[in-house]
Formats: structure tokens, C-alpha cells, sequence
């Protein structure tokens, strides 16, 4: 027994002594609208970092059936109850038809039947990344090389045309994913994508907001408040800036990763630390609000670096929404044994 104590101690040390290096990449969530954008740098500094673990802004498996409601959760109800329409698996046999399927895949790479498959099993097992992951690489095919017979296929099992709403199928397509993080894992032979968010406090945000926002409604229509508007055209400003640089740029990822537009893109739900302190802002609800955004954050960067000790993961990418890289970067940098890299800082 007391053996059986120093193995188990002796291995959790090892655990957290395990040093994890993070590139950390701010994305944005929809690249549909910007001008055709190069991502031949990003990609090349992805390369040179040779990770050998991808993280993405998606719940485990476990938290998604876990976590009762949250943003996303109603969305993703809806298409686990398309796709059994489509075809059931039951739950009890999924684990066991997920590993026979990536076996296939792995013996098959070219079968993109069995990808569509394999993506249908992971959506009914609640794995939306890993979902996520293979048919983007039908999806990526079939603009490539056009096959009326795959899509038929996947139309008929997947529908990805009723998947338009949260962490869809349709947003996947204009996505960091489809641009940046799947191309890369595909090229360097990274099999599964690692989830990292967290949900926890979804709701405690979504109250804090509405609270916040009843109030400072009020505050809006006060007449004579004069700095109140002085620091809403300053918040004003920075978006006009950044809508700029979205419309002409096609760099727009490495300037997300700018503490110019972690500042701006933060004023969006945060405002300017310099208004908390006008008479009748509503600070306590703000305050509230910005602490469960912070516990999120450190949630997300809590399941990288668990998950990439207990992988044996010693460099990984993650790729977040642009508003979340100050934060994690933050967060990531007070956290023992971890080094994060900002992507711009990569050469």
C-alpha cells in the first residue's frame, strides 16, 4: 500500500512538473466577410513550432452533457436530434463504432463515406470538434474535387443544410477551423482536435449582462451625462478602426493579435476601465460580468494545460476567438511550468 501511495504521488509530481508550450493564435469566428486573407505566415510559424496537440474553443464531450444549458446547448440538441432521424447509433455501442470507423479511416484515407461516418458517430457521441474535423474534411474535398454521389451522402446523413445556427456546419465552412486550425492538423498527421472551453458560468454571465444592461439603459437617456459620452465615442472609434482594418486588410488574424485589438474588441462587452467610475455606472454589475468572462478564460486555459500533461503533450497550438487571447495569454503566463507565445511573436 505504501508503495502503492509513492507510485501515485510520484507520478503526479512528474504530471506537474511537465513543462507546456502554448502558441496561442486570436481568431476570428467568421472570416466570410473580410477580403481574401493569407494565412500563409500563420501557417509557416505553426510549422516551425511543431505542436503535437491542437486545442479549439469546443466543450469536451463530457461537459456537453454535462453542462444543462449554456449559448450553444439548444443548437447542438437540435442536430443530435436530426442526425438520429437520420440514423441512430445507439449510445452504448457509439465508443466502440467510433474506433472501428477511424481504424477504416486510418486504412482508408481516400474513403470520404467513411469520414462522413465517422463525423455522424462523433456528432451523436456529443464530440463536436472532432465532428467538426471530419467533415470539414469531406466538405473540403467536395469543393476541391465536386461528386454528386458523396454529396448525396452527405447530405442524406449529416444534413448539413438544417445545421446553420451556434457551432454549426454552415459556420464551421468560414471558420479559424476551416482556415487555420484543420488544414495544419490534416498536414501534420494530428488526428483528433482537443476541446478546451468552458461553460460553467454561462449562465451567471448571462445575468450579470442583463442586470448591467437594465441599468446602464438608464443611464444612457441621462442628458447631462457628458463624459458618459465622451468615453462611448472613444468605444465608438475603436470599433470604426477596426471595421477599417477588417474591410482592406488580408492579415486580419495577426492584427487581432495586437493588444490594440484586444483593447477594442474587450470595450464591446467591458467598455473602458476609465468609464467604471462616472457617477450612477452601474460598476458592480460590470464587475460581475467581467468575472465570470475571467473565470471562462481560466477555465479554457485550466483544460489545456491538464489535458496536455495528462496527453504528455509538450507544445500545442490553441486557437481561440480573438476577445479571449489577452486573457488566456494573461492567464497562461501566472500558470507554473507553462510558456505561451503569442502568434505575432513567432518569427
Amino acid at each position: 500500500m505504501k508503495y502503492s501511495v509513492f507510485l501515485i504521488l510520484l507520478t503526479t509530481i512528474n504530471v506537474y512538473a511537465q513543462k507546456v508550450e502554448v502558441l496561442l493564435i486570436g481568431a476570428s469566428h467568421n472570416y466570410s466577410n473580410y477580403p481574401p486573407q493569407d494565412f500563409s505566415a500563420i501557417q509557416s510559424k505553426i510549422r516551425k513550432f511543431k505542436p503535437t496537440g491542437f486545442f479549439g474553443e469546443f466543450l469536451s464531450k463530457e461537459d456537453e452533457r454535462l453542462v444543462q444549458d449554456y449559448w450553444c446547448k439548444g443548437y447542438n440538441l437540435k442536430r443530435l436530434e436530426i442526425l438520429k432521424a437520420n440514423r441512430n447509433i445507439p449510445t452504448e455501442v457509439l465508443p466502440g463504432t467510433i474506433d472501428s470507423l477511424k481504424k477504416l479511416s486510418l486504412r482508408n484515407p481516400g474513403d470520404y463515406r467513411i469520414k462522413t461516418d465517422l463525423a455522424h458517430a462523433y456528432y451523436l457521441n456529443q464530440d463536436v470538434a472532432n465532428a467538426h474535423y471530419q467533415f470539414w474534411q469531406v466538405f473540403d474535398k467536395l469543393q476541391k474535387v465536386p461528386g454528386a454521389e458523396l454529396q448525396n451522402y452527405v447530405d442524406k446523413l449529416l444534413s448539413p443544410q438544417l445545421d446553420v445556427s451556434g457551432r454549426s456546419m454552415k459556420r464551421l465552412k468560414t471558420s479559424e477551423y476551416a482556415l487555420i486550425t484543420f488544414p495544419l492538423m490534416l498536414e501534420l498527421k494530428v488526428q483528433e482536435l482537443l476541446p478546451m472551453d468552458s461553460q460553467d458560468y454561462d449562465l451567471n454571465w448571462s445575468a450579470s449582462a442583463v442586470a448591467f444592461n437594465s441599468k446602464f439603459e438608464l443611464l444612457k437617456q441621462d442628458t447631462t451625462a457628458a463624459e458618459l459620452k465622451a468615453m462611448l465615442a472613444k468605444r465608438d472609434k475603436g470599433f470604426e478602426r477596426m471595421g477599417g482594418i477588417e474591410k482592406t486588410s488580408k492579415n486580419v488574424t495577426e492584427w487581432l493579435n495586437t493588444d490594440e485589438a484586444s483593447l477594442i474588441m474587450s470595450s464591446g462587452d467591458f467598455y473602458y476601465p476609465e468609464i467604471y467610475n462616472i457617477k450612477n455606472f452601474p460598476k458592480e454589475e460590470m464587475l460581475s460580468q467581467l468575472h465570470w468572462w475571467l473565470m471562462r478564460n481560466k477555465g479554457m486555459c485550466d483544460n489545456v494545460v491538464n489535458q496536455s500533461r495528462a496527453l504528455g503533450l509538450s507544445k500545442v497550438v490553441v486557437v481561440a476567438g480573438a476577445n479571449h487571447r489577452k486573457y488566456m495569454q494573461d492567464i497562461f503566463r501566472k500558470m507554473p511550468g507553462v510558456t505561451v507565445r503569442n502568434i505575432n511573436e513567432m518569427e
